[in-house]
């Protein structure tokens, strides 16, 4: 099976260890995994700050390079989640709205993929210790990627997942709002980090960088003894 990595710009910029350890998971998975280089940011930030005709022009290109892929994964579920409003964001062009559509649909983020289309629970990763889960706003609420993380991570050995305290909430990063919002925004992850702290884990597990980032900040600024870990390293971790 051929499948296409979306690296995103902060795995490519800042998290080069998460795209690493997703190529090799897939390929542990029996996965032929490609990267086109042509591939740039999503459009994300531009069109959730309302610059749609700018996004507009990010969005038409990826199509252009992601279009012959059998298979598009990506480590986040927030930019898998652009990907899928790619058809909403080109609605009054209605053949560009097609090829969208085809990009839409065979997008995925990555648990998502391992667990619906590789149809596998038990990647065979090991990791001792406690860890609690953040579940990211983007990928719970919207793209609604709500179980399987905690399918896969139940089945990795050694390691046992307890319950964050309001897991529900927001960590305050929301992409162009922690720096338009900035106070508000550390507020917000304050409290995230209160309650990871409360939940005694050794790891906190996430599956979206920009989450992961901001919650990482703010643990490393309080110097909290609690590791940091996107979901890709994890599963595998062996």
């Amino acid at each position: 099976m051929k499948v296409t990595l979306f690296a995103t710009c902060l795995v490519d910029m800042f998290q080069s260890n998460v795209g690493k350890a997703t190529v090799e998971l897939l390929e542990r998975l029996g996965c032929e995994v490609e990267f086109p280089k042509g591939q740039i940011c999503c459009g994300q930030p531009a069109y959730n700050s309302g610059y749609v005709k700018d996004a507009k022009q990010a969005i038409k290109h990826m199509i252009n390079v992601f279009e012959p892929s059998e298979y598009i994964v990506t480590p986040s579920g927030s930019c898998a989640t652009m990907f899928k409003e790619y058809p909403h964001a080109l609605k009054d062009d209605p053949d560009w709205q097609q090829r969208a559509q085809g990009i839409a649909d065979k997008t995925y983020e990555l648990t998502q993929f391992i667990v619906q289309v590789l149809k596998c629970k038990d990647v065979g990763a090991t990791l001792n210790g406690t860890a609690t889960v953040h579940t990211s706003c983007h990928m719970t609420r919207l793209l609604g990627a709500k179980c399987e993380p905690f399918t896969l991570l139940s089945h990795v050995q050694g390691l046992e997942v307890v319950p964050l305290h309001k897991s529900q909430n927001c960590c305050g990063f929301g992409g162009t709002f922690s720096v338009k919002m900035g106070q508000i925004s550390e507020q917000m992850v304050d409290e995230k980090v209160l309650h990871i702290e409360e939940s005694n884990a050794d790891f906190l597990i996430g599956a979206d960088c920009g989450c992961l980032m901001n919650i990482k900040g703010r643990i490393d600024r309080k110097k909290r003894p609690v590791k940091v870990m996107h979901i890709a390293e994890v599963l595998n971790s062996h």
